[in-house]
C-alpha cells in the first residue's frame, strides 16, 4: 500500500513537472503576438478609455433632449419672539415649518444645439474607434517587423551552427590528408583559424538572436526572455502580384479603408459641427417650465370648540338693557395633518423663458470665428495624412522593388559562390590550392548565404509593408 501511494505521489510529481514544461515551452505565433500587443499595450488601453469616455459624452448629448426634472425640501427651524396662542404673552419661541418643490424644465428651442451636439457625439464616437483601429494597425505592423527580425536572426544562427560543423569536418579531413601525405601541416592552420573566427561569428549570431527575442518580449510586455519562443513556422518567399500595381492605385485603394484616412475625414465633419455649435449661441432660444410647491407648518393653533361665551357691547338709552353678543369659544389643538396642509397650501407656476443675446463682449462671435479657423487648420492636417500616406506608399513600393531585385542578386551570388567553393574544395583536397585561398574561397560563400536570408527578410518584410497599404493582411 506504501508502495502505491509512493509511485502515486511520484507519478503526478512528474505530471507537474511536465505540464509546467509544456507552458514554459509556449511558442508565439505571428498573429498570437499582434493579439496579445494589442491586448496588453498602454497606448490601446489609454485608447479605449477614450472610446468609452466618447460614449458617455454620447449619452449627455442624447439627454439635452429629456426634461430636467429636480425636487427641493426645506425644513426650518425658527426661534425668536412670537405670540404665545396660550398665554397671549410675547415670549421667544420656536416655530418649525416644511416647505418642498418640485420644478420640471424643457428646453423648446436653442438653434439646433442639441442636434448638432448628439450629431458630434456620434462623430466624436467614430472618430475614436478609427483613432483605435489605426492604433492597433501600427502595432500589428511594428510587431510583425520584430517576429520577422526574430526569425531572420534564428535562420542566420542556424547557418552559422551549420558552417561550424562543416568547417570541423573540413579540418578532420585535412588532418587525415596531412597523415597520408597529401598536404602539409601548414595547410590546417588556415582552416582552424577559420573555425576561430567562426565561433566568434557564432557567439554575436547568438546575441543577436537573444536581443531580438528581448525586443519582441518587451513589445508583448513579457518579462520571461528565456522561456519566450516563437513558432517554428515555414517562411518562403512569398507570390505576390502587389509589385504588378502602380503606385497609384495602391495610394487609391489605400484612401477607401485606411483608418487614419478615416479619422480624418470626421474630424473634419467634427469640426464643420462645431460651426454650427458656436453659431447657434447667437440665436434666440426658449424653454418651459412647470413648477409645484407646499408649506407645511407644525405651531398650534386655536380652534372653535362649539361654544360660546356672551359678551356685552353696550346699553339700550331708554330702558337701560344690556345689549349683548356671543362670541365662539376656542381651544388649543395641534398642527393641521401633513396631507391636508399639503393640498391646502400647495401651489402651482408654470410659464415660458425667452434669452436673446444682444451684446456679450464679442465671445460669442469670436467662438464662431476660432471654429472656422480650426476647421481650416484640420482640412490642412487632412491632406497632409494624404500626402504622408502617398509618400510612404511610393517608398514602400520603392524598397519592395528594391528588396525583390536584391534578392534576385543574392540567389545568383550563392549559386556562383557555391560553385566556386566546390571548386577549390576539390583543387584543396588534390593539393593544387593552397589552404589560404581556400579558406577565401569559403568564407566568401559563408557570406553570400548571409547576405541571401537578410535579402530574403528584408524583401518579405517590404512587401508585407505594401500589401498592408492595399489592405492585405499581415500573415505568413
Amino acid at each position: 500500500m506504501i508502495i502505491n501511494n509512493i509511485k502515486y505521489k511520484l507519478s503526478f510529481v512528474i505530471f507537474l513537472l511536465h505540464f509546467f514544461y509544456l507552458n514554459a515551452q509556449k511558442e508565439y505565433t505571428l498573429e498570437e503576438c499582434v493579439n496579445l500587443a494589442i491586448e496588453k499595450n498602454i497606448s490601446i488601453k489609454q485608447s479605449l478609455i477614450d472610446l468609452e469616455n466618447a460614449s458617455i459624452e454620447k449619452i449627455d448629448a442624447i439627454g439635452n433632449f429629456l426634461p430636467q426634472i429636480t425636487a427641493q425640501s426645506q425644513h426650518v427651524w425658527n426661534y425668536g419672539l412670537s405670540q404665545n396662542i396660550t398665554t397671549g404673552l410675547i415670549e421667544n419661541l420656536t416655530t418649525q415649518f416644511t416647505s418642498i418643490g418640485l420644478n420640471i424644465g424643457i428646453g423648446v428651442y436653442n438653434g439646433k444645439r442639441n442636434l448638432n451636439q448628439i450629431y458630434r457625439s456620434n462623430l466624436n464616437l467614430l472618430a475614436n474607434e478609427f483613432k483605435l483601429l489605426d492604433m492597433k494597425d501600427d502595432i500589428g505592423l511594428f510587431v510583425a517587423n520584430s517576429y520577422l527580425q526574430v526569425m531572420f536572426n534564428k535562420e542566420l544562427l542556424q547557418v552559422q551552427k551549420l558552417q561550424i560543423e562543416l568547417t570541423k569536418k573540413q579540418i578532420e579531413r585535412t588532418k587525415k590528408q596531412i597523415l597520408a601525405g597529401v598536404l602539409v601541416p601548414s595547410d590546417i592552420l588556415e582552416s582552424e583559424a577559420n573555425l576561430a573566427s567562426q565561433e566568434q561569428s557564432l557567439i554575436q549570431a547568438e546575441n543577436a538572436f537573444h536581443l531580438s527575442k528581448i525586443n519582441l518580449a518587451q513589445s508583448l510586455l513579457i518579462t520571461d526572455y528565456e522561456n519566450f519562443y516563437i513558432a517554428e513556422e515555414s517562411l518562403d518567399i512569398p507570390i505576390s502580384l502587389i509589385l504588378d500595381k502602380k503606385p497609384k492605385t495602391i495610394y487609391e485603394k489605400a484612401l477607401t479603408f485606411r483608418n487614419d484616412v478615416q479619422l480624418g475625414l470626421t474630424n473634419i465633419e467634427i469640426a464643420e459641427t462645431d460651426i454650427n455649435l458656436a453659431k447657434s449661441t447667437l440665436k434666440p432660444s426658449l424653454s418651459a417650465f412647470v413648477g409645484y410647491s407646499g408649506r407645511i407648518t407644525y405651531s398650534d393653533r386655536l380652534s372653535p370648540n362649539g361654544n360660546f361665551e356672551e359678551f356685552p357691547i353696550g346699553y339700550v338709552n331708554n330702558t337701560g338693557d344690556i345689549v349683548s353678543t356671543s362670541i365662539p369659544k376656542t381651544s388649543i389643538v395641534g398642527p393641521i395633518s401633513f396631507v391636508e396642509q399639503l393640498y391646502k397650501n400647495d401651489g402651482l407656476a408654470y410659464g415660458v423663458n425667452l434669452n436673446i443675446p444682444i451684446f456679450n463682449g464679442f465671445s460669442l462671435k469670436n467662438n464662431v470665428k476660432r471654429s472656422k479657423l480650426n476647421l481650416e487648420r484640420v482640412k490642412n492636417q487632412f491632406e497632409q495624412t494624404k500626402l504622408d500616406l502617398e509618400n510612404t506608399i511610393n517608398q514602400a513600393y520603392n524598397n519592395a522593388k528594391g528588396a525583390y531585385k536584391l534578392y534576385e542578386a543574392a540567389q545568383k551570388t550563392v549559386i556562383s559562390r557555391k560553385e566556386s567553393y566546390e571548386y577549390a574544395q576539390k583543387r584543396f583536397e588534390l593539393g593544387s590550392l593552397n589552404s589560404f585561398d581556400f579558406i577565401q574561397a569559403k568564407q566568401r560563400y559563408e557570406i553570400s548565404i548571409s547576405d541571401l536570408i537578410r535579402a530574403k527578410y528584408d524583401y518579405i518584410f517590404k512587401i508585407k509593408v505594401l500589401e498592408f497599404y492595399f489592405g492585405i493582411d499581415i500573415k505568413i
